[in-house]
């Protein structure tokens, strides 16, 4: 499907940021395409400070939550530490895990299987902690809904901590204290995942233990070298926008994840193949988070916890090995899936302007992989996506959505043919009986008729700025890459070049002979580039031999040599413009 190039003029303000702090024109750029053009924001911007977090006394609910916390460890109570199975959810539960056990506390965990108990505060689990002697208990990364099942332990005396980000119900539980960014509306970071989250009461914990604002040297250490990280894993892996506060805590934290002396995050880093480099924002994204979710994929995510709290280095490495068979398992499964819905998409015509979404149902797909595949989906078809894993028991569907669709929105409009759904925007899930999923399916799919248009579903490339090759050296890429953590609300930057020539013959090149690789030259300058999973486009390319490329600039250090490369993400031939 072709793609629509979007490229943004060059603006007066980029040009007077340019010239005011001696940037390089692309750089300003860049930085004006994000709404950063005041003196204040830019310096923040290019020099996160961790003096720049907002004191947790700022989080609604904080303090609360840290002098419920001091004393139930101080009257001993049995603490239970109840998270969600994914990483904001499990790196929540291992943050709040060592800043109790730094005060001398043996805080227990729970985290519930991601199928059989599904997401949130599950009556039965609960009750069963109570039964086992749980005398506090505090969620993490869900509980925002847990109406009646806070009502009945406070009936029952059992004090419920919930910390939570989640979208506010029009009522909240009646919870002995409640941490959450937008109560209130006054946050400056509303966007704080439940790991930012955690980590802001587990630093409003170690205030109260200390006695002060200023925490004794044993628990800054824990803060910054041990927590920090770990928020860092939930904030990029959550995918929050990486703006203000939480680009603080993802720059900062990344730079202490190769550093940590958790065994469970060492492991992850060994078994990621990511031992003595520096981690990044891709490689959380795609090498730890997978792997820690994978836990709650494909089996359950209480070995994730553990990985992250108690297991000591040769349990650590035992249950780093076995997440990536999990991940493996879970990669198998998902090239399967995708490549049945594929099939079934292709087969029925179901990618046409008549079906402006797809709904797609089948007993033979594992639960824990459908939202990845429906991700899929949305990225070569453009058009929102619900795959539906059958069972005995019933459906569960979860979902992903393009920009302008609201899809938690058109879930409540067919909700007559779902027994439950959830989410947000760009992602929901759902529950369904089997005898209803064709009703739901013309049901959707009328919905995003109506609200679709044909251009909505055209893809857009949405570009920083078109550059010269000549514009392509190395202490300008170096800038670039220094814009990150990227993510959501600072996307890693995109360019476009004018024509280039092919300088040789491209190639295919990878195991499966799937990506290709080419030298491209203009103005009398060679750049190489790779496009990773671009094979087929190679014939276009031998023969117009002439073309624009859409790319993201990137340094390749192979032998300690630094070579500024492409990756490419697109091509415009003279007959397309």
């Amino acid at each position: 499907m072709t793609r629509q190039w979007i490229i943004p003029p060059v603006s007066q303000e980029s040009t007077a940021l340019a010239d005011r702090r001696g940037l390089p024109s692309l750089i300003a750029h860049i930085l004006s395409n994000r709404g950063i053009h005041e003196e204040a924001r830019i310096d923040g911007f290019l020099t996160p400070q961790l003096k720049d977090l907002h004191p947790p006394a700022m989080l609604p609910g904080a303090t609360a939550a840290a002098e419920l916390l001091v004393a139930a460890v101080r009257s001993k109570l049995t603490i239970v530490l109840y998270g969600d199975y994914d990483v904001d959810g499990t790196a929540g539960v291992a943050i709040l895990w060592h800043a109790l056990r730094q005060a001398g506390a043996e805080p227990r965990f729970y985290v519930p299987h991601r199928i059989e108990e599904g997401y949130g505060l599950n009556a039965t689990a609960v009750r069963r902690l109570v039964e086992d002697g749980a005398e506090f208990i505090v969620a993490i990364d869900c509980g925002i809904t847990a109406i009646d099942i806070a009502a009945e332990l406070q009936t029952r005396g059992i004090p419920l901590l919930i910390l939570d980000h989640h979208v506010l119900p029009a009522e909240l539980p009646a919870a002995a204290a409640i941490v959450h960014p937008s109560i209130g509306g006054a946050y400056p970071n509303p966007n704080l995942c439940a790991t930012g989250v955690a980590f802001k009461v587990a630093w409003a914990f170690a205030q109260r233990m200390c006695g002060a604002e200023r925490v004794d040297p044993a628990y800054r250490n824990l803060l910054l070298k041990e927590l920090l990280p770990l928020a860092a894993l939930g904030t990029i892996a959550d995918v929050v926008p990486l703006t203000g506060e939480n680009r603080i805590i993802a720059r900062h934290g990344l730079q202490g994840l190769s550093a940590s002396a958790v065994p469970g995050i060492r492991a992850l880093i060994e078994s990621s193949g990511l031992n003595g480099a520096a981690i990044s924002d891709y490689d959380v994204g795609f090498k730890l988070a997978p792997r820690i979710n994978a836990a709650g994929r494909m089996g359950h995510a209480r070995l994730a916890v553990e990985l992250l709290t108690w297991a000591d280095a040769a349990r650590a490495r035992e249950i780093a090995l076995y997440l990536e068979g999990h991940n493996r398992s879970r990669q198998s499964a998902e090239r399967k899936i995708a490549q049945q819905a594929r099939e079934m998409v292709e087969h029925d015509d179901l990618a046409s302007d008549a079906h402006r979404a797809i709904v797609l149902a089948s007993p033979r797909w594992h639960a824990g992989v459908i939202g990845i595949v429906a991700a899929r989906l949305v990225e070569r078809y453009h058009r929102p996506a619900i795959l539906i894993a059958l069972s005995a028991d019933g459906g569960q569907g979860s979902g992903r959505s393009i920009s302008g669709f609201d899809l938690a929105g058109a879930l409540t409009e067919c909700e007559e043919h779902l027994i439950a759904h959830g989410g947000h925007a760009m992602a929901a899930g759902l529950r369904i009986a089997p005898d209803r999923v064709e009703a739901f399916r013309r049901a959707f799919v009328e919905v995003a008729n109506q609200r679709l248009t044909a251009g909505d579903l055209q893809p857009k490339l949405r570009l920083d700025a078109e550059v010269r090759l000549k514009e392509l050296t190395l202490p300008t890429a170096e800038l670039i890459l220094n814009l990150g953590p990227f993510g959501v609300g600072n996307p890693k930057p995109k360019l476009s070049t004018d024509f280039v020539e092919l300088a040789a013959e491209p190639r295919c090149v990878g195991a499966a002979q799937d990506h290709l690789q080419a030298v491209f030259q203009q103005d009398g300058v060679l750049v190489r580039g790779i496009g990773f999973g671009l094979a087929s486009a190679i014939e276009d390319l031998k023969q117009h031999r002439r073309c624009r490329l859409a790319f993201e600039p990137i340094i390749n250090g192979f032998n300690g040599r630094k070579d500024v490369e492409m990756r490419i993400l697109d091509f415009k031939y003279p007959s397309s413009i």
